[in-house]
């Protein structure tokens, strides 16, 4: 049957599923885990490694990157996984059940190539995947592979294998995990194997937002007293004092915006992560080893309160955030309305001298009327005067006494029409006097 296109990503959403398949293991065999935080932009550092150490026993990879790789190297098998913050590394190799961490898988990587490794270790891990033979005291476990550390541990799977740690680093750089295969499939024993590897790597990778958290509280109790000065001080500031108090608002959003840039990811991630070791625990399926704490109780125990740390350190600082944002509105609309008040006074102001100017316009246009009223009927006159030197008969104090109001009605109405052409100009009919 034919079917229509398939979508562009409809193959890589469907193996998505498929992309960190579980190794399978079978007891007796030892494992090296290491897991290092490094950006992104550090992949391709992290696959020439990959490459670099293929060559050298021989095997060929990939020709493209990829977010997980398997290689049989001959003495171990190394699987590469790349992930969003970190990358992990996992040899295996095999074992005897009765030295299970005496000869570590990751013995068989060369040291020089491990120590180029990019990014910076987060986790080191030794698991020993051992056959469960007789019931061993847990005093005496811990005494012999754990240096008499307190010991935390389960049957796992349904009582398929018990799972015994101390969560500690030890001399060599590495904590330690034995597993006790009883009726472990393969790939169960992989898939429970992964899922305790993951659990103390989230676990880290959450509690890396902690100190953050921890580097965050006085800082957000400094800027609460900041806030609480600025309010203090504005309910009785003069208008003088607002821009300043403004000022030091602007200047304490700015900084709790910085700081939360840098905080707001790791909290989210942290989140995540904490959610992510909540579902790997639940996939163990523990049971109770008598006398002994189980994963879920010991980590809880600290994981739990670090994790409502820096939830409530990111729900005091968006607080704080929106309080902040809140005063510095109630402070721009108060100099708002100030400056709008000094606006209206300004042009209150402007109304009272454009007023005066209108009446000093007024009184110059009539002395204006009058002074060329004055010349015109002069020039009558001299006109009068010159038509009586020629024979005709005009007296010239009469013809300037009767010009005297034709020229000032002359002048008046050519006056009001150059203030009727201005006012169509500007869009308003002038009103009132005769000046417009």
């Amino acid at each position: 049957m034919l079917l229509p296109p398939d979508h562009p990503r409809r193959i890589a959403l469907n193996d998505e599923v498929h992309a960190r398949p579980p190794e399978p293991l079978r007891a007796p065999c030892r494992l090296s885990y290491v897991a290092l935080v490094s950006p992104p932009e550090r992949r391709d550092e992290e696959w020439r490694a990959v490459g670099a150490l293929c060559e050298r026993f021989g095997v060929a990879t990939p020709p493209h990157a990829l977010n997980r790789y398997t290689a049989d190297l001959g003495r171990f098998r190394m699987i590469f996984e790349r992930h969003t913050e970190f990358a992990r590394y996992t040899f295996i190799a095999p074992s005897s059940d009765d030295t299970p961490f005496a000869e570590p898988a990751i013995a068989e990587v060369p040291a020089e190539w491990l120590a180029a490794l990019p990014g910076e270790v987060i986790v080191a891990t030794h698991v020993a995947l051992v056959r469960d033979g007789e019931e061993v005291p847990d005093h005496e476990v811990a005494a012999r592979y754990f240096g008499g550390n307190q010991l935390i541990g389960s049957t796992i799977a349904g009582g398929a294998a018990t799972a015994l740690t101390d969560l500690r680093v030890h001399g060599d750089g590495f904590g330690r995990l034995l597993v006790a295969d009883r009726a472990l499939t393969s790939r169960q024993a992989g898939r429970m194997i992964q899922r305790l590897l993951e659990i103390d790597t989230y676990r880290l990778m959450a509690l890396l937002a902690l100190p953050i958290a921890q580097e965050m509280s006085p800082f957000l109790t400094t800027c609460e007293r900041e806030l609480t000065d600025i309010a203090t001080a504005l309910v009785g500031a003069s208008e003088s004092d607002e821009p300043l108090l403004l000022d030091r608002l602007t200047a304490l959003e700015g900084a709790i915006a910085s700081r939360g840039s840098e905080s707001h990811f790791r909290f989210g991630a942290a989140a995540a992560y904490y959610e992510l070791v909540q579902r790997r625990i639940a996939e163990l399926r523990e049971d109770r080893l008598r006398g002994l704490q189980k994963f879920h109780e010991f980590i809880e125990r600290r994981l739990a309160p670090a994790m409502n740390t820096c939830r409530s350190i990111g729900e005091r600082q968006d607080l704080l955030s929106s309080r902040v944002a809140r005063a510095t509105q109630l402070l721009s609309t108060r100099v708002d309305v100030n400056r709008e008040r000094q606006n209206q006074a300004v042009l209150r102001s402007m109304n009272h001298r454009a007023a005066l100017q209108l009446r000093l316009q007024s009184t110059v246009e009539g002395l204006s009327i009058a002074a060329v009223t004055y010349y015109v009927v002069g020039l009558v006159g001299y006109a009068a005067k010159a038509l009586s030197s020629v024979g005709i008969a005009v007296n010239a104090e009469i013809a300037m006494g009767i010009s005297i109001p034709i020229v000032a009605a002359i002048m008046a109405l050519g006056i009001r029409s150059i203030h009727r052409l201005i006012a169509k100009q500007r869009g308003t009919v002038p009103e009132g006097n005769w000046n417009g």
